[in-house]
């Protein structure tokens, strides 16, 4: 049996203290302060009660006339102190958890490419929500649990104690007898809570896939086998549920059946007092009455355990996220890169994705300042996996990469990425207007530069007809726009940055042959003066590339112009003919 303290459990509270809690030490002592007062306020209760029978037993008409004054002024003083008390934890609650879901945001942008792609998006989102949810309600249960009602239950103790000590002992004999149930079904709970938010993460990406891929489901009448996935695991989402639920739901009446004994203990206790002579009625009122008002609290810690299981699944769940170490980082002693003349070269470049399965295999390529380079090739042959390493999303397994004869293992990678523009197939455009998916390129670029990206990409005009012209929204996704404006707001992007090394990747392989032709310009224009990577299936879109290099199994086997590589009749001779035959 582990103890709800056990070491693992301190660790991580030890941890989310340090990480999160401590920045907000001041806010959690007055938090604190106001708990004890609201535990002393209610410690008041029975004594008040007590006095009152006593007055009434006395006949002492001046403190029975006190009474009710005294309880509004008890009651007041304890309700302002708990709503004071419950803002206070709110504020600390809930500012730990917007740190947390903005730490976890951060960790996931610089981490590296392959760690984010290795999980669902869904599941990864689910952390943000389902994940930080439960955090967040144990978060709030420990705090105000842990302290107000422990403070509570020992402010009554105390009037108990007061009013009646052998009494007092007699509770303390039974009450403890919980623990042992109590531990039991928190550590059942805390499995079966991370199996549950794991299910909500595994739920949350296959609804996202489902509905990212409407067209598909629909052209292929797949209506009736997503239905069926998606109640399979509306249905595991059930069992599990129902599985916490039935393991939660066992402590309330296991609280209410001790808390049952330990009131007839002392009510038979009392009874047996008044039927020896040694007690009356009167002097057992208080006792029960703060009896009665310690079970609410007294509850409360018993089902503590239970909240506090869940959130430490779900914390593990969310440092299982943070602790993934980065790999593609500065190396010590890397230094910015400055602009680049855009010099590149790759000096025996060895990767694979998956050990034992090398994508590039000893790979060679000089790319001059200012040279357009097309890469092209069959499918898998490496040719984005050349981007990414330059990009620095990968590192090299061997030989090296260099820009302007450095490695770029010895610049820092924000001074790298300065230097590189990218334009892909699928243009990335983020639900903000129109000028703003621009400024993304140099943010806090002004609105005369943002525009005069815009008409070098040959968008200004198809934005100004825009409702609201550069403050148009573009929608999730960029969803209000054609494939072509979308991409023609790439292209400005990539201007507004202006950087001497641009990347283009399929960039106009989805669109149709109007927009590639306004497309295929505006890159045109773009590259002018730029060292150019270009990848292409489409070999229409690489003959006027100062160079082109055939790509296969890893390696450069030919390159020339267009024209000298037709002539050879090699490789790039047959995908041409392939693509043009007929």
């Amino acid at each position: 049996m582990s103890s709800p303290l056990d070491a693992t459990t301190r660790r991580l509270a030890l941890r989310v203290w340090a990480d999160w809690v401590r920045p907000y030490r001041w806010r959690v002592a007055v938090a604190l302060v106001l708990m004890g007062a609201v535990a002393l306020a209610t410690g008041a209760y029975p004594l008040v009660i007590d006095w009152t029978f006593d007055a009434l037993a006395a006949g002492d008409a001046g403190w029975i006339m006190l009474v009710p004054p005294v309880i509004v002024a008890v009651t007041a003083v304890r309700g302002g102190l708990l709503y004071a008390q419950t803002v206070a934890t709110a504020w600390v609650v809930n500012r730990v958890v917007a740190d947390l879901q903005a730490g976890l945001h951060r960790h996931l942008l610089s981490a590296d490419l392959a760690q984010i792609q290795a999980e669902a998006t869904g599941t990864l989102a689910a952390r943000f929500t389902v994940d930080a949810e439960a955090f967040r309600n144990a978060l709030n249960r420990t705090v105000t649990g842990s302290v107000r009602d422990s403070l509570t239950v020992v402010s009554l103790l105390a009037s108990m104690l007061w009013l009646d000590w052998l009494l007092t002992l007699i509770v303390l004999c039974v009450y403890p007898v919980a623990a042992i149930p109590i531990v039991r079904i928190g550590t059942r709970l805390r499995r079966t809570a991370k199996g549950l938010q794991a299910g909500y993460g595994g739920l949350t990406a296959q609804l996202q896939e489902g509905l990212a891929g409407a067209r598909m489901v629909k052209a292929y009448r797949l209506e009736d086998h997503q239905a069926a996935r998606a109640r399979a695991a509306f249905d595991g989402l059930r069992r599990q549920s129902m599985k916490a639920v039935r393991i939660r739901g066992a402590l309330e009446p296991m609280l209410d059946v001790i808390g049952g004994v330990a009131v007839a203990a002392v009510i038979a206790f009392a009874a047996w007092r008044i039927g020896s002579g040694t007690g009356s009625v009167g002097d057992f009122t208080g006792f029960v009455g703060a009896l009665l008002i310690a079970a609410q609290p007294v509850r409360a810690l018993g089902s503590l355990n239970a909240a506090l299981q869940e959130g430490l699944a779900a914390a593990e769940r969310l440092y299982a996220v943070l602790d993934r170490p980065a790999t593609i980082v500065d190396r010590p002693g890397a230094t910015p890169l400055g602009r680049a003349t855009g010099a590149i070269a790759f000096e025996g470049v060895t990767f694979a994705y998956r050990p034992g399965l090398p994508v590039l295999r000893g790979l060679d390529l000089a790319i001059a300042p200012g040279e357009t380079v097309a890469l092209v090739g069959r499918s898998g042959g490496g040719k984005s996996t050349i981007l990414n390493l330059l990009v620095r999303l990968h590192d090299v397994d061997g030989g090296r990469i260099t820009v302007d004869g450095r490695d770029l293992r010895d610049a820092t990678i924000a001074s790298l990425r300065d230097n590189l523009a990218v334009v892909g197939q699928d243009a990335v455009l983020f639900d903000d207007t129109v000028a703003a998916n621009i400024a993304f390129g140099r943010p806090g670029a002004t609105r005369g530069e943002i525009e005069a990206a815009a008409r070098a990409a040959a968008a200004h005009d198809f934005v100004m007809a825009l409702p609201q012209g550069y403050d148009t929204p573009v929608g999730e996704a960029g969803g209000r726009l054609s494939g072509g404006q979308r991409q023609r707001l790439a292209i400005a992007r990539a201007f507004l940055r202006d950087a001497p090394i641009l990347l283009l990747d399929e960039a106009t392989s989805a669109l149709d042959a109007e927009s590639e032709q306004a497309v295929q310009e505006a890159l045109a224009r773009l590259a002018t003066g730029r060292t150019t990577l270009v990848i292409a299936h489409r070999l229409s879109t690489v003959r006027a590339a100062d160079r082109i290099c055939v790509v296969e199994d890893g390696r450069v086997i030919e390159e020339g112009t267009h024209a000298a590589l037709l002539a050879r009749g090699g490789r790039y001779a047959d995908l041409h003919a392939i693509q043009f035959a007929g």
